[in-house]
Formats: structure tokens, C-alpha cells, sequence
């Protein structure tokens, strides 16, 4: 069976866990060694951990783990158990005393839907380490995609529950790109042709979308801030720095722009991390280029993944 998923990638492996009944969960990427990490964030309303070490210039290069989480801010504790978990395993950057775990994490808002008191804590985070897989990566309305909505202009009524989704893409001579990413995006999804996938309905019991760019010309009222957010992982075996992983993650965000309209708007937390694991020499301009384009596959693939 082909893998056309993050986990195409060799080393890295994805867990989910979640609770179905609350709507929420948590995506582990747990990474192989000497994977080097970078970030770029957008929206305006994010809700991340330890992003700050993976900037240029800063002392740490590898990162043991990412965390994808629903649950808003409150889902970012499931980073604790990711750490635990590692930690005993002796997965971490090396102290004097032990090792510690560079988990960078960040987390999108399912509090609108099933229960808002139960969120991702570090045994859910444990539990996604546990059941972690290099098989291809479950998609749809599951992990960090459990409580995933889109097109939520005017509010969750209207709105298309949708996941999380991932792609990937065979560049030649063993150079392969990946993403996964859970999409829970203020704007609606649209294909290549420009045609809405998934995103604002006309009324709760319609199956009609409409544009969401146009609704924003006669709104009333302003969105809630920080109730929507897309957040995921860009990943190659290519041997990239630091500086160059931080712009593989930059340019993936221009797959969040053709596949989501509008995106990183004020009220979406949009962030995008990067991973580079180092098998396959490449030109990076080859490699960032088609970041984007998977990236906005990956988008779609969530949406089609999450229809009932």
C-alpha cells in the first residue's frame, strides 16, 4: 500500500488519541534523530509552547516531538505527557541531570462543540505517544482533528465540521515531502479551481456554502477572537539548517493561502511547523517550493477525510 502521508517520511511516526464524546484530541509527530525544527506563525490568535527555540539563533537545533492538540490553550498540558514519555525512553536534549524533551506544541480552539470542560491533559498526550505508527496516518475527524470545524464566520451553526489531513510528494532521487495539518480555519476551504469544499453554510440545516469573503463585507458583529486556528507539520528528509527549516515552514503557509480563504486572519492561530531529517542531500529551493503544495493537499484531504 502506497504511504502518500507524513509518515512517508522514514522515522517519524504519528499517534492520535481522543474523546468522543467531549469532540477533542491530540496528533503526536514524534521525530528520529538529528530532526531539526523551525516554525512560522500567522494567524493572530495562536496558542503554541516552545516555539521561540526553534527561531535562528537560538541555541537548541533538534526537536524529540511535535504536539497538535484541540482544547485551546488548556490542550497545550498535553505536551507534559509527551515529555514524560520521551523522558523515560531517554529521547531529550542532554543536561547534566537528564534529558529534556524539546516538544514544541500548539493547539486550536474545539470548545464550541461537544463538552468544554474536558480537554487534551498529559495522559492524552501519553496515550498519542503509545499509539504512534510509520503505517500512513489516519485522517478525518480524529486527534487534534476530533473537534475540528470550518467556515465558522458566523458561528458553529453554520459551520462544517471537518479534521485533520496529510500528503506527500515524491520529488525524485528519494527527496520526499510531507504534511499533516488539522484544519479548524475561520475561512472556507476551496479546491485548486477555486470551488468551496467545506466552510459556511447558508443556514444550520442547509448543505449550501456560502463565500465567506463575501459575508465579511455585510457583517454585523465581530468574530469571537481565537476560536479558530489551523496548525500543523511540514516535514522532508532532506538535509536542511536551521535557518533553511524555518523557511520551508514559511513558504508551506502559502499552501494555508490557496487553500483557505481568507486565511491567517486575525481571529485564526495559524501556525506551521517545520522538520528536516537529514537523509537526502537537495536543493532547498526545490524542497520549499513544493511545500506549499502539499500543504494545501493536505488541507483538502482533511476535508474529504472528515465528510460523513
Amino acid at each position: 500500500m502506497v504511504n502518500n502521508s507524513l509518515t512517508a517520511i522514514k522515522g517519524i511516526r504519528v499517534g492520535h488519541a481522543q474523546d468522543f464524546e467531549a469532540l477533542t484530541g491530540c496528533t503526536v509527530i514524534l521525530c528520529p534523530p538529528n530532526t531539526v525544527g523551525g516554525v512560522d506563525q500567522r494567524g493572530g490568535a495562536p496558542a503554541t509552547r516552545e516555539t521561540d527555540l526553534l527561531h535562528p539563533m537560538h541555541l537548541v537545533r533538534h526537536v524529540h516531538a511535535i504536539l497538535l492538540t484541540g482544547g485551546s490553550a488548556f490542550g497545550l498540558a498535553a505536551a507534559d505527557g509527551v515529555m514524560r514519555y520521551l523522558e523515560a525512553r531517554g529521547i531529550g536534549f542532554q543536561t547534566p541531570e537528564t534529558h529534556v524533551p524539546i516538544v514544541p506544541a500548539a493547539s486550536l480552539y474545539d470548545l464550541s462543540i461537544g463538552r468544554s470542560d474536558r480537554r487534551p491533559d498529559a495522559a492524552m498526550g501519553y496515550a498519542a505517544c503509545e499509539m504512534a505508527t510509520d503505517a500512513a496516518v489516519s485522517e478525518g475527524l480524529i486527534g487534534a482533528g476530533t473537534g475540528s470545524k470550518v467556515g465558522s464566520l458566523l458561528g458553529a451553526a453554520q459551520a462544517t465540521r471537518c479534521g485533520i489531513g496529510s500528503a506527500s510528494l515524491e520529488l525524485g532521487k528519494g527527496l520526499i515531502v510531507a504534511a499533516l495539518v488539522a484544519v479548524n480555519a475561520l475561512g472556507d476551504i476551496v479546491d485548486a479551481d477555486g470551488q468551496i469544499i467545506a466552510g459556511l453554510r447558508a443556514a444550520p440545516d442547509s448543505l449550501e456554502f456560502i463565500s465567506s469573503l463575501e459575508q465579511i463585507k455585510t457583517l454585523s458583529s465581530r468574530p469571537i477572537p481565537g476560536t479558530n486556528t489551523l496548525i500543523g507539520v511540514v516535514a522532508t528528509n532532506a538535509a536542511l539548517n536551521k535557518e533553511l527549516v524555518n523557511k520551508l515552514a514559511q513558504m508551506a503557509q502559502d499552501g494555508l493561502a490557496q487553500a483557505v480563504r481568507p486565511a491567517h486572519t486575525l481571529f485564526d492561530g495559524d501556525t506551521l511547523f517545520g522538520l528536516a531529517t537529514g537523509e537526502v542531500q537537495a536543493d532547498p529551493n526545490l524542497v520549499c517550493a513544493f511545500a506549499a503544495e502539499v500543504t494545501a493537499s493536505a488541507i483538502r484531504n482533511a476535508v474529504r477525510a472528515s465528510r460523513p
